[in-house]
């Protein structure tokens, strides 16, 4: 987990962002900047949507960025099998990161074994190409009896992260339900916090509560932030590999 000292380093918290960009009417030209600028700032990884995930793995060749894609994005609702082709897809595309939507109907209605089933055959699929599995809760639409057992769910079926939302529902990522999440899940596994985080301030809440990855596509403002915050030249050129003098 990121230290509190790290909460002022741009090298840790680029480290934690998924630079992301999900929305339908983005452009190649819109991917394109994407992807320079996370080779720039050395996010984690660039979130883009399926069909630019051939595009993204050319772009960010040889500079340790890695590419994420969605899976039953952005309701969850798809068949398992459409989710487990989209799933292979990406994967020979060149996807290493998977955040897949949870069939959010099925756990509302307590059919278990079909979450867990389906979290299970997507994880499985993913680390056999050395890949990851986050799972999307979409957690405004739960109780938080279901994030338990959505969490719990995940775990078992040994995914890697929990992710609190989609960004496209009623709501995004709060500081109470990465806290549920990361005391659900204990410290072996991750949960990303995503959905309207556009600050500093708003990250290291996330972070102190309990998140290990950030979805964002405010990545570059919130670094830029960083930077005005600290003594010239210390932030944001450092984190981009820049020379400062």
């Amino acid at each position: 987990m990121i230290s509190d000292g790290d909460l002022n380093n741009a090298h840790a918290l680029a480290a934690l962002i998924d630079h992301t960009l999900l929305k339908p009417e983005a452009t190649q030209h819109d991917i394109a900047r994407v992807c320079e600028e996370a080779r720039q700032f050395r996010f984690a990884s660039v979130c883009i949507n399926p069909c630019w995930v051939q595009f993204a793995r050319e772009a960010l060749a040889g500079t340790g960025v890695r590419v994420c894609t969605v899976i039953g994005f952005p309701l969850g609702v798809n068949e398992s099998r459409t989710k487990i082709a989209e799933a292979h897809l990406a994967l020979s595309q060149g996807a290493k990161e998977l955040d897949m939507v949870q069939n959010i109907g099925a756990l509302r209605a307590r059919d278990h074994q079909v979450v867990q089933q389906e979290i299970a055959d997507l994880a499985c699929i993913a680390h056999s190409h050395g890949a990851i599995l986050k799972v999307i809760l979409e957690t405004c639409l739960l109780t938080d009896d279901q994030k338990v057992t959505a969490c719990r769910l995940a775990q078992q079926a040994h995914a890697d992260f929990v992710k609190t939302s989609t960004g496209f529902s009623t709501g995004g990522a709060t500081v109470g339900d990465v806290q549920l999440m990361r005391n659900t899940v204990g410290q072996k596994m991750g949960v990303k916090a995503s959905g309207g985080i556009r600050t500093l301030d708003h990250l290291r809440q996330m972070v102190s509560a309990g998140a290990n990855r950030i979805g964002a596509s405010a990545g570059v403002a919130i670094l830029r932030e960083l930077e005005s915050n600290s003594s010239p030249h210390s932030a944001v050129s450092a984190a981009a590999g820049l020379n400062p003098y």
